[in-house]
């Protein structure tokens, strides 16, 4: 498990905030998250903010 997957899974109702003030296109909808689909949100934050998927995580890890 990644780093990332685990920030996601222990503490994404924290940092949906941040990643919201980063990225000011996304919305609630964007950022819903499932327990099993990091990659799936993962991959829309990338495609609504056109950052590389590295780039997201990168950001994610950051926090």
């Amino acid at each position: 498990m990644s780093a990332t997957t685990d920030k996601i899974k222990g503490n994404w109702n924290q940092l949906k905030g941040k990643v919201k003030q980063k990225y000011g296109s996304l919305t609630d909808d964007d950022l819903t998250y499932a327990e099993g689909q990091e990659d799936e949100l993962l991959g829309r934050i990338q495609e609504k903010t056109g950052e590389s998927k590295e780039a997201v995580k990168k950001f994610i890890d950051s926090l």
